[in-house]
C-alpha cells in the first residue's frame, strides 16, 4: 500500500497552517519598511498655511533676557516677524540636546525664537534656561498642555516656523539637530524670510 496520498494531504495541511504566519511576516515587514522609510520629523500638520492658533500664555515668572523680563506668548508676538516657536520642557531629554542649537540660532537677528514651556514647573524651567542659555524673546507657560493641543503638538520637543503674516509655514517634530537644521529648517527659514508679508 502506498502512503503517497497521506504525504500529499499532510503537505497541503502544512502549507495551510503556514499561510497565516507567512501573511503576518509579510505585513510586519511592510510595516517596518514604511516606518523606516519616512522622516518622522515631517509629520504633516493640518495647520500648515493657516494662522497660528489663538495663543495667550502667561510669562515664565522670573525669566529675563538681557536684563529685561521675558514676556509671555501671544499672537501679537508674531506680528511682522519670522518666528520659531519651540515647544519644550526641562524634563524632556531631547530638549537638552537641542538647547545649544536654539541658543546659537537666537543670534540670527532676522528671526525671533519664542517658547512654549510644556507641563513644567517654573523653577525647573528657569534652571534649564540658566544652564543652557535663554534663546526666547517670548516664553509662555502651558502648565496643562491645552494650548499645545491647539497647536497640534504630538510631544516635546516640536518647533513651528511662523511667517511674518502669522501663518504656520513649517512644523518640525522632534529635536532640532545639526543635520535637520542645515538640510531642512534653515532652508525653510530662508523661504519664510524671502516671502512677502
Amino acid at each position: 500500500m502506498s502512503d503517497a496520498p497521506d504525504r500529499s494531504t499532510r503537505g497541503k495541511r502544512n502549507i495551510l497552517v503556514m499561510l497565516p504566519l507567512i501573511a503576518f511576516l509579510a505585513l510586519a515587514a511592510l510595516f517596518l519598511y514604511r516606518l523606516g522609510a519616512g522622516d518622522s520629523s515631517r509629520i504633516p500638520s493640518a495647520l500648515i498655511g493657516r494662522q497660528a492658533p489663538v495663543t495667550d500664555l502667561p510669562p515664565l515668572e522670573g525669566l529675563t533676557r538681557d536684563g529685561r523680563p521675558v514676556p509671555g506668548l501671544t499672537n501679537a508676538s508674531f506680528a511682522g516677524n519670522v518666528t520659531l516657536v519651540n515647544v519644550w520642557a526641562s524634563w524632556c531629554v531631547p530638549c537638552h540636546d537641542e538647547a545649544p542649537l536654539l541658543d546659537r540660532m537666537a543670534k540670527d537677528k532676522r528671526i525671533q525664537i519664542a517658547g512654549i514651556n510644556y507641563k513644567d514647573t517654573p523653577d525647573n524651567a528657569r534652571r534649564f534656561l540658566n544652564r543652557y542659555g535663554n534663546p526666547f524673546a517670548a516664553a509662555g507657560v502651558d502648565p496643562n498642555g491645552r494650548t499645545s493641543i491647539d497647536w497640534g503638538v504630538y510631544g516635546v520637543p516640536e518647533t513651528f516656523l511662523i511667517g511674518r503674516d502669522g501663518a504656520i509655514a513649517y512644523k518640525l517634530v522632534g529635536p532640532i539637530t545639526a543635520e535637520n537644521l542645515a538640510k531642512v529648517l534653515q532652508p525653510e527659514i530662508e523661504k519664510a524670510l524671502a516671502a512677502r508679508p
